[in-house]
């Protein structure tokens, strides 16, 4: 015997359920922080990064890390955030 699940409508139309897109929520440090790496002193930062990133690439056998540049990248681009994040949380 195959039972059939039915919904008692009391003789109103069907409903179908909708789902509803749920806006993707933006984390504003993000925003922040992509604004704030396109600062100045930020592209510079980076670009000392990234000219690190290559040299030490470019060698086979090296010490040499791109430790003390990213701390500065990363110091830059926190620094900027810093000033602006509480003025876009709500």
């Amino acid at each position: 015997m195959v039972f059939e699940d039915k919904m008692i409508t009391n003789g109103e139309p069907e409903e179908e359920e909708e789902e509803e897109e749920e806006e993707d929520m933006v984390d504003p440090l993000e925003t922040v922080r992509q604004k704030c790496e396109e600062t100045d002193h930020c592209v510079h930062a980076r670009e000392r990064l990234e000219a690190c990133e290559t040299r030490v690439g470019s060698r086979s056998e090296t010490t040499e890390d791109c430790t003390e540049e990213l701390f500065d990248f990363l110091h830059a681009r926190d620094h900027c955030v810093a000033h602006k994040v509480f003025q876009s949380i709500k």
